[in-house]
């Protein structure tokens, strides 16, 4: 008997700061589709994901919601399970960093490879992204800011432990090399050479000393392993690695065939990974698959923007597999996909409801109407009927080119032309018609048994992007049979015809939806109130309040919602200050007026404006901000 080849697949794992969104939940789906396509190949597939819980951000977090660092992960990784499970993701592990079998690998991991001189005790001095966990140098910054996220960078000073990334430069540049598939798509790869090899890598920081939560060094408890050694790692000591003594099930997994990651973290998986398995002496993944992003319109997804989509909300109300669908089919393969209410409501209706659901449901109709839900093979005798088979076969044949490619995009519109074309041998054989002449039974049975084995065929390559949908349509047909060759099924008995799509009503669902969001808005803002933190008098004695004149305003180029204002606050040099309300006033409208300005405000570069302090308004209704104008104030008179 021929032993089955294996495919281990993993996914990023999820950062426990907060709960995924729908753009996280892209990793875990695409992840799946493709463990669920290669076990269809009969492969034996090994499936990870899991959470990242260390770092300086967690700690802090916690510390706000007066909690340990293990609550606070604990939380999140169940709200992490929850989401992936959610969306009938089938998963064979689910890692977490403060797994104790992890933690112990890590800190053999990190003596290793201190003992054998990889990695060495020094200093670091440099800008910190908290958000992204990451040091950069200055000539790194984007405005300033972290080139990955663009969020405000620190200063930061402190011993560390380094990993000679320089050491091992020359031999990842000939992996590439040998390995032209390595990295997917082709432009991550050209990024990652010409932005990070070509001009050489400065050694990784591995270790910090300014929190605690994290993996402490075994030999030096004032360091905690710093996260990216932590979390990458996480691929090889889920499946049983430690340099002390690996189990059967990692020498029999490792090297992984593909990790599935997000394009934003490409350089961690490609530059720093691979170098961490050269320095312990293992091979090298296979692949990795560096996907774009999900984007509300054309913005990344933030709690602060609003403008947030969870994967699981998005499931209860619109279904597992229409959730499924919408982002196997939507996001492209190298460029970032979007997704709106609206576009999701418009695919939805177009391809499940009118396109699948309508083929499925009234082809089984006319089945059990006009002959009582059995028909036979029948030889395809007109040219409509050999154009749909061969279809049927071309549809294949793109379908496992596509998937094999990971291009499930492309995989899905293959897909729903074959049902469009089924939809359309309906309209070309007019079964109706057919079913009014006893004498064009036979050529009517031979019709619907064509519709039927195309829905089967259908339903075959759409079980991995909709397990439970394709499933629902098996169990209609009355068939079990996974063949992708035609008439491989000689006799249907179907059963009844349930639809599997409702269509849906776009203006009364936005409006629903927005009312939701509206009433989620008010119970917030109403939960903050009730929520704040009281302050001493101390505290507030701390912010310095002070009345400044406006004697300039103008817009700040490429920044919509930016007016770059320069204040008289009395104190004899002007002031510069950007402000984010451009949507409610014109430069004009504000010219003479005198403001509230925090004076002693921490400066702030915003769209490359140095801003030095902050001036006051309020919110007053929906939409709807004013500037408190305190005219006729001499300028500089401190308020209290």
């Amino acid at each position: 008997m021929c032993e089955k080849k294996k495919f281990y697949i993993t996914t990023a794992i999820a950062y426990t700061s907060r709960k995924p969104h729908i753009g996280n939940a892209y990793d875990i789906v695409l992840a799946d589709m493709i463990a669920r396509y290669k076990k269809m190949m009969g492969f034996d597939v090994f499936f990870m994901t899991g959470s990242d819980e260390h770092g300086q951000k967690i700690e802090e977090y916690a510390k706000a919601a007066g909690i340990t660092p293990k609550e606070y992960v604990d939380n999140i990784s169940n709200e992490i399970k929850a989401v992936w499970n959610s969306l009938n993701t089938d998963y064979d592990k689910f890692i977490r960093t403060t797994d104790t079998d992890h933690e112990k690998a890590v800190q053999a991991i990190f003596n290793k490879l201190y003992e054998q001189g990889d990695i060495y005790k020094g200093h670091y001095e440099g800008k910190y992204c908290v958000p992204c966990e990451s040091f950069f140098t200055a000539s790194q910054l984007v405005d300033g800011k972290c080139p990955d996220c663009g969020r405000e960078v620190i200063d930061s000073k402190e011993e560390a432990y380094f990993l000679k990334l320089s050491k091992y430069q020359d031999k990842l540049l000939e992996y590439y090399e040998q390995n032209p598939d390595f990295i997917k798509p082709e432009s991550r790869k050209n990024e990652m050479i010409n932005n990070f090899l070509k001009p050489g890598l400065s050694d990784l920081c591995v270790s910090r000393s300014s929190f605690k939560w994290g993996i402490p060094v075994t030999f030096d408890q004032k360091h905690v392993v710093y996260v990216w050694l932590d979390a990458l790692s996480n691929y090889i000591t889920g499946i049983g690695y430690n340099p002390e003594g690996s189990t059967e099930q990692f020498e029999a997994l490792w090297p992984a065939d593909l990790h599935v990651i997000g394009k934003d973290i490409v350089r961690f998986h490609t530059i720093y990974w691979p170098i961490i398995l050269m320095a312990l002496g293992l091979p090298l993944p296979k692949q990795v698959l560096g996907h774009p992003w999900v984007l509300v319109g054309e913005d990344k997804m933030s709690k602060s923007k609003g403008n947030v989509i969870y994967a699981d909300e998005l499931a209860k109300r619109f279904g597992i597999d229409a959730v499924r669908y919408y982002l196997l089919s939507e996001i492209p393969f190298a460029q970032d996909g979007t997704i709106t209410y609206e576009s999701f409501i418009s695919k939805f209706n177009a391809d499940l409801a009118n396109t699948l659901g309508n083929l499925v449901n009234r082809s089984i109709a006319m089945t059990n109407k006009y002959f009582g839900g059995k028909v036979c093979f029948g030889e395809a005798t007109e040219d409509c009927d050999r154009e749909l088979l061969s279809t049927v076969s071309s549809t294949i044949s793109d379908y496992h080119k596509y998937m094999d490619l990971y291009r499930n995009a492309d995989a899905c519109e293959a897909i729903m032309n074959l049902a469009k074309r089924c939809n359309k041998y309906i309209d070309e054989t007019t079964p109706w018609t057919l079913a009014k002449d006893e004498a064009m039974l036979p050529r009517l049975s031979t019709v619907l048994y064509n519709l039927l084995e195309c829905i089967r065929i259908l339903s075959v390559l759409l079980s991995p992007i909709m397990p439970d949908s394709c499933n629902s349509i098996k169990q209609q047909l009355g068939c079990e049979e996974n063949s992708l060759s035609f008439g491989a099924v000689t006799e249907y008995s179907v059963g009844e015809a349930a639809p599997l799509f409702a269509r849906i009503d776009t203006a009364k669902v936005l409006e629903e939806i927005a009312a939701e969001q509206e009433a989620a808005k008010k119970a917030e803002t109403a939960e903050n109130v009730t929520t704040m933190a009281q302050i001493a008098i101390d505290d507030f004695c701390k912010v310095e309040l002070k009345a400044a004149k406006i004697i300039a305003c103008e817009p700040v180029p490429k920044a919509k919602k930016l007016l770059k204002l320069t204040l008289d606050d009395g104190s004899g040099a002007n002031r510069t200050v950007a402000s984010g309300i451009a949507k409610w006033y014109k430069p004009e409208e504000l010219l003479g007026h005198t403001v509230v300005l925090v004076a002693n405000l921490k400066p702030a570069v915003l769209c490359g404006v140095e801003s030095n302090g902050m001036i006051l308004a309020a919110d007053c209704a929906e939409d709807d901000v004013r500037v408190l104008f305190i005219d006729g104030i001499p300028e500089g008179s401190k308020i209290r």
